[in-house]
This record gives C-alpha cells, structure tokens and sequence, in this order.
C-alpha cells in the first residue's frame, strides 16, 4: 500500500510538471502577441486546463495508456521506476528550454521499465510484443509525425480562408468546413458507441483470450487446456456477439433516443441477462479480494496456485447470482451458496453484500454507453464557428475594416482560440497521468480494469495539470512563441484553432499525441503560409531530434532505474 501511495503521489508530480512543461504550449502565441500578460495567459490557461474534466466523459486516451504494456507485467516497480525517468526526463528538457513530449515521456518510461522486468523474469529471448501492446506504440510512434502535419495543414488551411478577401466566399467555406467536422465527429461518437458496448459484453476479452490461446496451441498442439479454452471463449464469444447484434441498430438512434433508453430495451428484452451474471460475479468476488490474489499471484508461487483455484471455482459464484437478479433468492442466501463454492472472508461479507445489493446492469449499460456522448464537443464546434462568423461580419460589414480594429479583433479571438487549446490540452494530458494511476491501481489490485477508476483520479489529475499550468514554464515559452517564427494574432488564432481540433480529433480517437508535437506543427503552418524561409528550420530540426528521442531515451532510462530500483527492494 505505501508504495501504491508512492507512486499515486509521484503521478500527480508528473501531472504537475507536465503542466508547467506544457503551459508553453497554451499560452506560448497569445504571451508573444502580447494579449496577455504571461500571468494573465498561466491563470487563463489552468482555468481551461481544469474545465476539459467536464467535456471530456470518455477516457479514451488514458484507457490506451493503462494499456500501453500488458497486465502480466504490469507491477509497483514498474510503473514506479517508468515515473521516475519520466520525471527526470521531464525536468532535463524544461531546463535547457526544449520542448519534449511529456506524453511520449511517460509512455516510453512505463513500456521501457516493463521491458526490464520481462527481461529479469522471463530471459532475453523474451519478445517485447508479448509485454507492450504494439498497436499503442506505433499509433503513438506515428502521431509523432503525424500530429504536427495534420496541425500544419490544418493552421495553413484557418489562415489562407481567414485572409480571403470575399468575406461571404470566406462564410461559406467556414461554413462547410464546420458541417463537415460534425459530421466527422457524429461518426467518431456512433463507433465509439459501438466499441463500449461490445467491451461491456467482453467481445474483446474472449477474441483476445481465443487468439492467446490459438497460439500456445501452435507451440503446444496436443495441450488439451488450451483446446478446452479456445472452446470455451468460443461459446462465449458468440452468445455475446448474438446479444450486441440485437442492440447494434438501436446504437446508431443514440442521438434520438438516449443510453437511458437504450439500456431499458436491452434489459427488458433480455439481452443483458448473460452479461449481467457475469459482471455482477465479478462485482462479487472482486470485494473478496480477489484482485489482490491476481495482483500478487506472478511474484508468488502459493499465491499463484490460490489465483487458479480462485479464479475456476468463482465462475461458479454465476448461478446463485442470476437466482439474485431474478429475485429468487435474497442475497443473504445468495452468499450463504457463494460461500460453498469458494469461501468469502468474514471481513468481506458486508462488502460482498452491499456490492451485489446495489448492482444495477441496467444502470450501468446506460453509463457505458452514455461516456462516447461528444455532443458538448460538437456544440462548441459550431458555437465557435458561428462566433467567428458575426464578429467577420460586424467588423467588416457593420464597421470600416483598418489595420487596427483587424489586429485588435484576432487579439480578442485568442482568448478563444487558447481557450479551447487549453481544453484540448488538459483533456489530452492529465487523462495519460490517469491512465498510470489506473495502472497502479490494477497492479495493486484495487481495480479489475481500467473501467472501474475511481471518480476521485480524474479530479485529482485535473486540478495537478491545471496547478502546474499557473507555475508556467518560461524557458519554452520562449523557444514556442519567437524562435519557431514570429506570431502575429491572427497567425496565434490559426494556430491555437488547428491544435485544439487536432487535440480533440485525437482525444476522440483515444490515441495519446502530444500537445508539444500539435502546437508546433500548427505554429510551423502559419509560418509557411507567410514563405518558407519565415520558420527556423534550424530550431524546427533540433525540436525533431528531441521528439525522435524521447520515447528511446526515456525507456532505457526507466530500465536502469528499474533495476536500480529493485536492487535495492531485495
């Protein structure tokens, strides 16, 4: 417990740091345009920082973190040791002024500790692909690219329609341009929809048990365990895919009906019946700590051999449930039959009892399918374009449009345009720092998954980040806001408007980018648009080297210090 409050501690650190790292990235353009004082920006900005904990209800990005490296090399020293080099890394770069990611910081230190431990555990022959999840690397790998050149092309595309001349020419492009991007976002929220409730019925759980199994039995072919798993997941696997296809087309009336309503359905008809026996178990033995047997069981033989014994005999915990459920039986009686098929401690029965007391599947269906919501989102998309387009209309149709009141409305549309980066970036950010606690929290054996976080992580996520916005990092602020390319205004609003949709579009798609790698892209883009020799290639280049680096840096880091870190543990 101590080094899980360790750990929690140092996370909050890192979210802390990674705010004053990353402030530059938020107030960078609107401190060198000189719209606000850099107090001003640091306070502006936090604010913002915070406010992302109620937009964004989906935590995609830090469910992919908590992912980055598989469960079985998920531990305490792990992620204790991946924190450390972060943080150190985080620290080194703030100090010389340059602008890292703090997310590929924090991902690179995490699989690089992890890559260690598999290495003293299972030997060097091991595959790496066994102990990080590939897909989230080379998603991340790729953004690192692709991030700045989607907020290039975006930045240069803001700044050529805002200079159009033809201002309806300039409405109607604006126009479409926001149709398009909700549209865009509407898809983004039906497959994510689609995705939550095939992981609430454990679709992805049983293809990935079938294919783990598949392959042990291509080194095994005669293993008669792993035969009998591939059938079992098999069952399973489809009487959870007959139960989300007869759902699948009420998810894609969401925007009409409402989860509420879709979750009533489903339960009325039947087709939660399965899937609630088996979270209502869960629910069930998880308060009888088995979490803790699970966390504790790789380091430990006889811990080991309880897990297995635990982890058959309380499938069984199923059929007095589902009497439960269908209120057969109380639930005094239902533990009195859970309690022959695998004893709860005496400490845990009133734990046991309140937690199959309150479950409700249809309640939380209807939360599950409720966090892939983006409306708020989208309201604020077309909210900001229609604001947009009134103050172009008054300032070039109501008054005379000059050289000063041109400069002074884009000063006034960076408040905006920061604004929502700032969201973007608080909303990007402190969930990777969420998705390490939850990490911690799993290995601990607090939680089962990632989806059982307690609501209390993302405050505290939030308020570290949005803390260390106000303490501002100034050296980057520097590097950000003059020596990429000189900002002016409306460039800063260009800028600040292609890293906020390029922040969300990512945040949507749960892929962890980072903020540094957004803005800087979106801040070369509107240089581009002025000539090419208007951006520091020089410094561009050296900023490339740093993002190159930082993954591979910061893994062989986290890897000495895991095993200095375990060392001295023995």
């Amino acid at each position: 417990m101590t080094l899980l409050i360790i750990i929690i501690a140092l996370a909050l650190i890192f979210d802390y740091i990674n705010g004053f790292h990353d402030s530059a990235n938020s107030i960078a353009t609107i401190v060198s345009t000189k719209v606000l004082t850099p107090v001003q920006a640091v306070i502006w900005a936090a604010f913002f920082n915070v406010l992302a904990f109620w937009i964004f209800k989906d935590h995609a990005v830090a469910n992919s973190i908590s992912k980055t490296v598989y469960k079985d090399f998920i531990t305490l020293p792990v992620i204790f040791s991946g924190l450390l080099a972060a943080i150190f890394w985080n620290l080194l770069t703030w100090w010389y002024g340059i602008p890292s990611s703090s997310s590929h910081t924090l991902i690179g230190g995490f699989a690089g500790a992890a890559i260690a431990h598999a290495l003293m555990t299972k030997g060097i022959g091991y595959s790496w692909a066994k102990i990080v999840d590939a897909d989230t690397i080379i998603k991340t790998i790729l953004f690192i690219f692709l991030a700045p050149i989607i907020g290039i092309v975006i930045s240069v595309f803001i700044t050529l329609v805002t200079i159009m001349r033809n201002i309806w020419w300039r409405l109607a492009i604006i126009s479409v341009a926001t149709f398009a991007t909700v549209l865009m976002f509407d898809h983004f929220e039906e497959v994510k929809i689609h995705e939550n409730v095939q992981k609430f019925y454990g679709i992805d759980k049983y293809n990935k048990e079938i294919a783990t199994a598949e392959a042990g039995l291509k080194e095994k072919p005669g293993d008669i365990k792993l035969q009998e798993k591939v059938k079992e997941n098999t069952k399973k696997l489809k009487s959870a895919t007959e139960q989300y296809n007869h759902i699948s087309p009420y998810l894609s009336k969401y925007d009409k009906t409402g989860a509420e309503y879709i979750a009533k359905l489903a339960n009325d008809n039947g087709w939660l019946a399965n899937v609630a026996a088996s979270k209502i178990k869960d629910a069930a033995r998880n308060a009888n700590d088995f979490l803790v047997l699970e966390a504790k069981s790789p380091e430990n033989a006889a811990i080991k051999k309880e897990y297995d014994i635990a982890k058959e005999k309380t499938e069984g915990y199923k059929e007095p449930l589902k009497l439960f459920i269908s209120k057969k039986i109380n639930a005094d009686s239902a533990i009195k039959l859970m309690n022959v098929i695998y004893p709860i401690q005496a400490k845990n029965i009133d734990n046991v009892k309140a937690k199959i007391e309150k479950f409700n599947i249809e309640k939380s269906f209807a939360e599950e399918i409720a966090k892939a919501d983006n409306s708020i989102v989208e309201y604020g998309i077309i909210g900001a374009a229609i604001l947009f387009m009134l103050i172009y209309l008054y300032i070039e149709k109501i008054k005379t449009p000059t050289a000063y009141t041109m400069a002074n409305m884009f000063k006034k549309l960076q408040l905006f345009s920061s604004a929502a980066f700032s969201i973007g970036h608080g909303g990007n950010d402190a969930q990777k720092v969420m998705g390490i606690i939850g990490a911690a929290l799993i290995a601990h054996g607090s939680i089962q998954d990632f989806g059982q976080l307690p609501s209390w992580v993302p405050g505290a996520c939030y308020l570290a980040i949005g803390l260390g916005t106000m303490s501002g990092g100034w050296k980057i602020v520097k590097t950000m806001g003059t020596k990429i390319t000189k900002v002016t205004p409306l460039e800063g609003v260009a800028a600040e408007t292609a890293g906020a949709f390029t922040l969300f579009f990512t945040g949507q798609m749960g892929i962890p980018v980072s903020t540094t790698h957004t803005i800087t892209g979106s801040i070369i883009g509107v240089g581009v648009t002025k000539r090419i020799s208007a951006v520091r290639w020089g410094v561009t280049t050296n900023l490339l080297w740093a993002w190159v680096l930082t993954i591979p840096v910061s893994a062989v880091l986290a890897a000495i210090t895991y095993f200095i870190v375990t060392y001295f543990m023995k």
